[in-house]
């Protein structure tokens, strides 16, 4: 198993606890409070009143030998200090002063070659290193970017370029929308906790047409297959008691998509604020509640740096007659990053209104191993 995470130089540092990572003082930032109209192209960009944002991409594509790879690609915007206090994503007074960072994550699962590899930058909204604007649309750190990929009649329906190198592996990919948009939560307005404003704005294109190639260690292939895009900002944190969450990001092959999350209390028990929808093949959405899904670990992993992370579920959502075994492609998919979470590829096998489906995904799990220190 191949592991390699980039930062701007080699250091000793406590991992992140996420529940650390999304916690700290709220008071001046904008708060997700309620159901607002999406406009495009303003929703592709930055909102820098509020505290974290994040344009989250991950897929499953073949080469055209027929070799198999998984990918995330992740950009994250975070506020320093509320938009009361300097203005936007820079300043007037000086191209280098601004109260925006940016972080990126790149990770690339070699499935047949049972590789995983995870990168990880930062930089300031500074001089050009990193930004985001709406049109053309564009949100990068250095050379990793994403970026619309040609004009449409509808900016809602955008295909994206997304581009990521580092150390000799990389992508290059062109998604396309199959499906409509879809508002997760109430019409976009997705509650992660009590209390007002404890919610973010989200939106997915759980289908996207993917073509272009994918590097590992230097040799590039050309490949084809699916994506998924996640688009969120808040200023939310998770509500005490909650120490990470388990998120599915599933693509079966009778053309139907789904989105379930839970959000974890501290004795392993899901919160009453877990989420998740169903999307059919004409994009027609179906909400789930955590009153709908019964989701039971059939495997662990242990990772070396210590904790322990599911590797294998079954999920069954009767409402939607869905039953599947879910597993990784991959054991150890874990990102050694400033916040240790897993992120990987999956597999799926099942059945969905009584017929056998099969299926490619994705899955993000935090707060399993917050506590151990990296190099």
């Amino acid at each position: 198993m191949l592991t390699a995470c980039h930062s701007p130089e080699p250091q000793v540092s406590a991992s992140l606890a996420v529940a650390e990572a999304m916690g700290g003082d709220t008071t001046g930032y904008n708060r997700a409070i309620e159901v607002r109209d999406f406009v495009f192209p303003d929703d592709h960009g930055a909102h820098p009143g509020y505290k974290t944002e994040w344009w989250y991409y991950t897929g499953n594509v073949t080469s055209t030998e027929g070799r198999r790879y998984g990918y995330q690609f992740t950009l994250f915007r975070s506020a320093l200090t509320p938009p009361t206090d300097t203005a936007g994503l820079g300043s007037t007074d000086s191209d280098w002063t601004t109260n925006q960072l940016f972080m990126g994550h790149f990770a690339l699962t070699d499935i047949d070659g049972d590789a995983f590899y995870a990168y990880e930058r930062f930089s300031r909204a500074s001089a050009g290193l990193a930004g985001a604007q709406p049109e053309p649309f564009r949100v990068w750190l250095e050379d990793w970017s994403a970026e619309a990929a040609g004009p449409v009649d509808d900016p809602a329906q955008l295909p994206m370029r997304v581009r990521a190198y580092d150390e000799g592996t990389g992508l290059d990919l062109t998604l396309t929308p199959a499906k409509p948009m879809t508002l997760q939560g109430e019409r976009g307005l997705d509650p992660k906790g009590a209390g007002v404003g404890n919610a973010s704005y989200y939106f997915s294109y759980t289908r996207l047409a993917t073509e272009g190639t994918m590097t590992v260690e230097g040799e590039t292939v050309e490949v084809s297959g699916l994506s998924w895009m996640d688009r969120e900002w808040s200023t939310s944190a998770l509500d005490e008691g909650q120490v990470g969450w388990d998120w599915f990001a599933l693509q079966l092959d009778d053309g139907s998509d789904l989105m379930y999350y839970q959000l974890r209390e501290s004795d392993g028990s899901p919160s009453r604020f877990t989420n998740g929808v169903v999307v059919d093949e004409a994009g027609q959405r179906t909400t789930l509640t955590l009153d709908d899904v019964t989701l039971t670990v059939t495997d662990t992993w242990t990772s070396p740096d210590g904790g322990t992370y599911p590797a294998g579920w079954t999920l069954s959502a009767p409402t939607d007659n869905l039953d599947l075994v879910i597993t990784p492609t991959v054991a150890d998919q874990e990102l050694d990053v400033s916040v240790r979470y897993w992120e990987g590829s999956v597999t799926i096998t099942g059945t969905h209104n009584g017929q056998p489906v099969a299926g490619r995904g994705y899955v993000e799990m935090t707060g399993y191993g917050d506590a151990a220190t990296r190099i």
